[in-house]
């Protein structure tokens, strides 16, 4: 059984902004393969359970706003059993152009405070991760810049990612994970 975890906010007020990147993949995800999120309060997430070349695949949204991701993949990661190694986080990056994706086996947070949540109640930062550039804008604050929403040309370029959501997790399962990761770096 795998674990895949999109970071975001939930709320209406936060649907399109750039902090929920991770929401957006995984609802396309979800969408692509007829799985349907529902409330999870016990877990602090809204869960999708699909079937997904012959296993079961949770997908999950933490609703514990982005700061506290940790406390809901945790919550799964125990409720479900399911070992570290099986688990991909998928977030946004300040540090790479809107829509380019870099994955990683593991590492630091990079500053990500969704991420650095997660690696401190996991206690790891051996967690698989693809990161999702949302761009950067120097002129304005980091917290207000995760927290707006993409212009035309940004929305066209994280469609063009999100739209390959469903055959980046069929690689991600079928590939071994260098595979995977040279595929899509």
């Amino acid at each position: 059984m795998k674990l895949i975890v999109g970071l975001g906010n939930p709320g209406r007020k936060y649907k399109k902004t750039r902090h929920n990147v991770g929401f957006m993949f995984v609802d396309q995800l979800a969408k692509d393969s007829r799985g349907k999120f529902t409330a999870n309060r016990a877990l602090r997430c809204e869960v999708a359970i699909i079937r997904f070349q012959e296993q079961n695949l949770i997908i999950i949204k933490p609703q514990t706003y982005m700061n506290l991701s940790g406390q809901a993949v945790l919550a799964v990661k125990d409720y479900y059993q399911i070992d570290i190694d099986n688990i991909l986080i998928i977030y946004d990056d300040m540090e790479l152009p809107c829509g380019k994706i870099r994955i990683r086996r593991s590492g630091s947070s990079g500053g990500h405070k969704g991420m650095k949540n997660i690696i401190d109640l996991l206690k790891t930062e051996g967690i698989k991760r693809i990161r999702i550039g949302i761009g950067k804008e120097t002129a304005i604050d980091a917290c207000n810049y995760v927290l707006s929403v993409f212009n035309k040309d940004e929305t066209a370029a994280l469609k063009s990612t999100t739209s390959k959501a469903k055959e980046m997790i069929d690689c991600y399962l079928s590939e071994n994970f260098d595979n995977f990761m040279g595929k899509y770096n």
